[in-house]
């Protein structure tokens, strides 16, 4: 199963999940239509890349072990060739969750001000935010998405995706003692016949909202996903200030 430096990196800080983890692992993933997730985004940061996804037209949502300085793209299927759909923007203010905590992974949320609006489009759209702070109902079928690793050397340019669906909170607890409330874990133990890694900060996408932030896991599913409706109260004193 494929790591790349970015996830060894995260994971050196984070103590109770061990050596082999990985983050935003693509089980049975394919390449996505082109444009099919308007609302991802691709941060380069530094020597590595993360996802995240609009939220608003001048705000991007991401992991906050994404931190990094970051450039962002929009718009964007094959993230090194130069598509006229791509918009670049920088980052105007980084706003990682201030309780924040490397080693327990938890609070693992940023949201970034982008430089200038997004121009909306068919290619660059915003995708929803839950209203309410109540749990998935176990079993929800979800997507993720993200430019990763698709075998041991070689990172996919087009973007990626895969179906996942909520796991059971008290099963999870078996694989991640630490789990809290500002988690959730999903996955499959299903067609096990392809797999790449997504990008840490990529959104997991349930009925058409955005429910959890790709953040780490072990070699075989589920993952763990920061559950966005955990921080509603902070993302909208954040966003108004």
């Amino acid at each position: 199963m494929p790591q790349s430096l970015l996830a060894l990196l995260f994971l050196l800080s984070c103590p109770w999940a061990d050596a082999g983890a990985l983050q935003g692992q693509i089980v049975g993933g394919h390449e996505a239509r082109p444009h099919s997730h308007p609302y991802m985004a691709y941060l380069k940061v530094e020597d590595s890349g993360c996802g995240g996804f609009l939220v608003a037209p001048d705000w991007v949502m991401t992991a906050a072990h994404c931190l990094g300085n970051s450039t962002v793209i929009l718009g964007a299927h094959n993230i090194v060739k130069p598509e006229t759909t791509q918009q670049v923007r920088g980052v105007l203010r980084y706003h990682p969750h201030p309780e924040y905590d490397p080693e327990t992974c938890s609070n693992d949320i940023m949201l970034l001000k982008l430089t200038a609006k997004a121009t909306l489009n068919d290619y660059v759209k915003t995708v929803p935010l839950p209203k309410t702070s109540s749990h998935l109902p176990t079993g929800t079928k979800c997507v993720i998405a993200g430019w990763g690793l698709i075998d041991k050397d070689h990172f996919t340019n087009k973007l990626f995706e895969t179906k996942v669906s909520i796991y059971s909170r008290r099963k999870c607890t078996s694989f991640y003692p630490h789990l809290d409330n500002g988690m959730v874990c999903a996955g499959s133990f299903h067609e096990l016949r392809d797999s790449s890694q997504g990008d840490s900060g990529g959104p997991l996408v349930c009925n058409k909202v955005a429910q959890g932030i790709v953040s780490f896991g072990y070699h075989n599913p589920p993952g763990v996903y920061t559950r966005i409706a955990n921080y509603l109260h902070w993302i909208r004193n954040t966003m108004k200030k």
